[in-house]
């Protein structure tokens, strides 16, 4: 039996791309789609429950995401099903397309009649759907974009007309910026750093840094010497790192979903450039991106959730890594470890259990109110944290709260650092850490 006596209902309530095995994330575009209504709102009808998932099926992010889904749902079938009735999964690759996205999502909701959707990666591919979900009403749960504009434009904009849309992980980015701000108080401790450069696709996902981590970082005593979002299609860092040698930051913070970074981790090994590299690099939390990147990931740290299992964030954290690792054995396509993706939608699929057998309805067309209700009634030991929702009338509604220690510093969005040998750690936050974080071994 798994987890799932986790029925931590409170009732009173008190409370982005990787390196593709085949290829990888290009930058998303925008299309349009025709929208058509459901006309079947809802399961809990005697036929089964059904979830649909999306994902870029063609990188590992969206194949770990997919693999989450199914073990949780072979594992909640194993338990007896959702209000004991069996539960299938449909499957949809989104390509990180917007407008394959939509296709795909009309798709499951009008022809496959699911009962909920899970997933999107791309912050634009969910920025995309949002519309045609919120006219279908299915309960739409985002696991894998972190972009707050998806809960300001759909929940935080029309409460009643998009309440059927939630965010269960990782935290939004307008407060993994303040987190970033944390990790550089860290960073400062440990090594004395104190000057900061700042680099981030020229992305949705990464605008909330953008507007906001400089100031975060200033306000906390440090200097800002560098800021730049570069082109998703860059294909030479050579200008970007010379000029990284010339303002001389401590650290560069960079923000990579849709950037590879390769080459950038190898002139910064070659050159032993005097700065380490921290921040969020979505290609580095694949498994085997220290043996692709020829050992140049080395020092660099990325922040993801589930911390790449590296460390029980919560009881439930290593004893799912340890099924997924079992479950996708004898699969070769599946990356070794859920992604961070995997861990949010694992949690996803749970989460939407606890609901609709709290509410006692999967029927979201006759009672999507008592299914909302239960959502937000949720304080849920997840693998990658802690969950519940933030409410009606708060900055970001429906959306997972963060987690805060009493200093009050972000505690739910976990750092891992590639060590030499290809080891990979937790270094931040405190409680989670498993080795202190270790500058390059050109700068001692």
């Amino acid at each position: 039996m798994v987890n799932k006596s986790n029925k931590n209902l409170n009732s009173g309530k008190d409370g982005n791309s990787g390196v593709a095995r085949r290829t990888f994330l290009g930058a998303a575009g925008t299309g349009a789609v025709a929208t058509t209504f459901a006309g079947c709102l809802g399961g809990s009808d005697g036929d089964g429950i059904t979830i649909g998932h999306l994902g870029p099926l063609e990188i590992t992010q969206g194949l770990g995401s997919e693999r989450s889904a199914e073990l949780a749902i072979e594992e909640i079938n194993e338990d007896g099903g959702i209000m004991d009735e069996e539960v299938d999964l449909i499957s949809e690759d989104t390509r990180a397309d917007p407008s394959t996205a939509q296709d795909e999502a009309s798709r499951l909701i009008n022809q496959e009649n699911v009962d909920v959707l899970i997933g999107t990666f791309s912050s634009e591919v969910s920025l995309n759907i949002m519309d045609m979900v919120t006219e279908n009403g299915v309960p739409y749960i985002v696991t894998g974009s972190a972009s707050p504009a998806i809960i300001e434009n759909s929940v935080g904009s029309d409460y009643e007309a998009n309440k059927n849309i939630f965010r269960s992980g990782p935290i939004n980015s307008f407060y993994q910026a303040e987190a970033m701000g944390g990790y550089a108080d860290y960073l400062s401790d440990r090594h004395g750093w104190n000057t900061f450069a700042y680099l981030a696709d020229d992305a949705a996902w990464t605008d909330p840094f953008t507007n906001n981590l400089p100031d975060e970082l200033e306000s906390r005593g440090y200097d800002v010497v560098y800021e730049e979002e570069l082109s998703t299609e860059i294909d030479d860092f050579t200008p970007v790192m010379n000029t990284l040698q010339e303002e001389d930051p401590d650290a560069v913070f960079r923000f990579f979903a849709h950037i590879i970074g390769a080459e950038m981790l190898g002139q910064w090994h070659q050159r032993e450039l005097e700065f380490g590299i921290e921040g969020i690099h979505v290609a580095s939390m694949t498994p085997d991106f220290y043996e692709l990147s020829e050992g140049a990931a080395t020092y660099e740290t990325t922040s993801q959730s589930g911390a790449a299992g590296t460390t029980e964030i919560t009881g439930e954290t290593l004893d799912f890594v340890d099924r997924y690792q079992s479950f996708v054995e004898d699969d070769e396509d599946a990356p070794d470890l859920p992604m961070y993706m995997g861990f949010n939608t694992y949690d996803a699929v749970y989460l939407y259990r606890e609901a609709v057998e709290e509410a006692g309805t999967a029927d979201y067309g006759s009672n999507l109110d008592d299914i909302v209700d239960a959502m937000l009634g949720l304080d849920y030991t997840g693998t990658a944290g802690q969950i519940s929702f933030y409410e009606e009338g708060d900055d970001y509604p429906h959306d997972v709260q963060e987690e805060r220690n009493g200093d009050g510093v972000i505690t739910n969005f976990p750092i891992t650092q590639w060590l030499p040998e290809g080891g990979l750690e937790c270094v931040y936050p405190e409680q989670h850490r498993t080795e202190e974080h270790v500058a390059p071994n050109w700068m001692n």
